[in-house]
């Protein structure tokens, strides 16, 4: 933002509630620094051009994430490798939403009605699956992001989740 603008009052009303909202952060403050700085860097997607959107769907992502002890920012990545942050995404072999789960899922567990089109269903089918296989790989991420993309043995798919977290989403400090 210019030094001489103004704050956008609605985005400034947006950012406190969600901000109160996030429970899954340590306290208010790093909430809104991690909110504001992913906000920034996903306003360039296509899918994710309204503000309250974005930071509903981060908090959402954080939320997730650290309750399946998994790095937020690798969860970012994950998404935006698998489905470029458009919740409605579907494969040709029929994973679904932001996080891209296979249906199957739903009939495994028992809920053969949740809609994995739904950010917080997805976030939660998502990045439970992700902390399975990562513990299943005693950490490996590469063998386990395989895991979670079906292409266990290949290390194109990985590398490229890696190099997102990287060059897109990793926060440094």
């Amino acid at each position: 933002m210019n030094a001489s603008q103004e704050p956008d009052a609605e985005l400034t009303a947006i950012l406190k509630q969600t901000v109160r909202d996030a429970s899954s952060f340590i306290d208010k403050y790093e909430a809104e620094v991690w909110l504001v700085d992913m906000s920034r860097r996903l306003s360039k997607y296509r899918y994710m051009k309204d503000p309250k959107q974005r930071l509903e769907f981060l908090r959402l992502v954080h939320s997730e994430a650290r309750r399946a002890r998994i790095d937020p920012e690798l969860v970012l990545a994950l998404i935006h490798v698998e489905s470029a942050f458009n919740r409605y995404a579907l494969s040709v072999v029929g994973a679904q939403g932001l996080m891209q789960v296979m249906p199957f899922w739903k009939k495994e567990i028992g809920r053969p009605d949740d809609n994995l089109m739904h950010m917080a269903t997805n976030l939660r089918y998502g990045c439970t699956i992700l902390k399975h296989y990562i513990n299943r790989e005693d950490g490996n991420l590469v063998r386990a992001l395989a895991r979670y993309n079906g292409s266990l043995g290949r290390t194109k798919y990985p590398e490229k989740v890696l190099v997102f977290w990287e060059k897109y989403w990793l926060v440094e400090g």
